[in-house]
């Protein structure tokens, strides 16, 4: 059987990733569609609107046949990590190919461009270094360093998300000289950072989101989602009481950051240079996540790269606590359907790392950091759903497609 990976983070499942698992199925000739999803906490720096539980159900009932978790400390991480943890997973677990959705839509022009940057990597480097020295975001300076080598022999425009995390992807395969064959499909209609809504039934997950938390109801969305992701969210509200976003976390983040030393929040993972002492401070000033969010904001720090320091102080992730070699210790499996499982007891003896379906089973002290990160995520919840999501985590057997809160 011929499996095809996709990484992904379904927050939530909407039309476009149906049409990417559609396409991305028919473009590589695969068998099964395997997704590779983040837990909890995103690779922006947010918690997930609906739990790992029922973002798997949704993509179940949208075309992935098997979904398993990008651990948390890849999963919050910038591009080049998200994709290392990302590529590695679909590589261990037998995947033929993957298939990513860009701006470009074309793959020549990233293979050219991981070959060209391969083989300046010391110039681009320093490139960088200079751009950031000046102020720039790290983002902002890569594309500068990245067009100051590239000198349009790849024409890949770096500036646009989707391009930015396709071309770390494909390096990932390529420098680790991975089989997994890369592919791309054409990103259509909204852009990836795109909030508003418009009349065609293709839109942002950022747009969705935030359609919902501004007026706090689903129908307002009901064009752009799959009738299976309107039941999910419609079923998770009715159970859980509610949708996570930050603001429901903001008195626990606020409280770790003033209860916490300079030293101990100097502690945490990607808390540098100092940013510290203007952490603490805006805390304190701030009654808000997003009153701190834009007190807290420079140009030299991504609005994504201060979130993500958030979660780590949230989750209390040291910086010791995340070494990475380039590849995660396990692959934890979410759910699957019929094809899915069979696509599993055809790889499944041959598998490099240990294949997790409950976590009762498996106790090594690898996955605490993931451990961690379900149970701050639960905190959100008012009790019991909190104690049930956190008891969920460790004794559900992996969901089935009937099964969605």
């Amino acid at each position: 059987m011929k499996a095809c990976g996709l990484v992904v983070e379904y927050n939530p499942f909407h039309n476009g990733h149906v049409l990417h698992a559609r396409e991305s199925r028919e473009k590589t000739g695969a068998d099964v569609v395997v997704a590779v999803m983040s837990g909890p906490f995103l690779q922006r720096g947010e918690p997930a609107i609906v739990s790992k539980w029922t973002r798997a159900e949704m993509a179940l009932n949208g075309g992935i046949d098997l979904v398993i978790e990008l651990p948390y400390a890849f999963a919050t991480q910038k591009a080049e990590i998200f994709a290392k943890g990302s590529i590695s997973l679909l590589e261990s677990l037998g995947c033929d190919s993957f298939c990513f959705g860009s701006e470009d839509g074309r793959i020549e022009p990233f293979i050219t461009a991981h070959r060209i940057l391969s083989d300046n990597s010391v110039a681009f480097d320093a490139a960088i270094k200079s751009a950031m020295d000046a102020g720039n975001s790290y983002p902002a300076s890569a594309a500068q360093a990245y067009r100051s080598i590239i000198n349009d022999d790849a024409g890949l425009d770096l500036t646009k998300p989707n391009n930015i995390l396709g071309k770390e992807y494909v390096s990932a395969a390529l420098s680790n000289g991975y089989s997994i064959r890369p592919y791309t499909i054409q990103r259509v209609a909204a852009g990836y950072h795109e909030t508003k809504l418009s009349n065609d039934p293709i839109a942002s997950a950022t747009g969705i989101r935030k359609a919902i938390h501004e007026h706090q109801e689903l129908n307002s969305v009901s064009s752009y989602i799959p009738q299976q992701t309107m039941s999910g969210l419609e079923q998770y509200l009715t159970h859980y009481h509610a949708l996570h976003d930050w603001e429901m976390y903001w008195p626990m983040l606020k409280y770790r950051i003033l209860s916490s030393s300079l030293t101990e929040l100097a502690g945490i993972y990607e808390i540098e240079e100092g940013i510290e002492h203007r952490i603490k401070e805006m805390a304190k000033q701030s009654s808000s996540f997003s009153g701190f969010m834009a007190a807290l904001k420079t140009k030299r720090y991504t609005w994504t790269r201060l979130q993500r320091m958030c979660v780590h102080i949230l989750t209390h992730t040291l910086k010791e606590q995340v070494i990475h070699n380039g590849q995660p210790a396990y692959i934890r499996l979410l759910g699957m359907n019929g094809r899915g499982q069979e696509y599993l007891r055809t790889v499944k003896k041959g598998l490099a790392l240990p294949l997790i379906s409950k976590l009762s089973s498996y106790q090594k002290q690898d996955i605490d950091t993931d451990l961690r990160a379900a149970q701050v995520y639960a905190l959100g919840l008012p009790e019991p759903h909190q104690a049930a999501l956190m008891k969920r985590e460790y004794e559900s057997p992996i969901i089935s497609r009937s099964r969605m809160v």
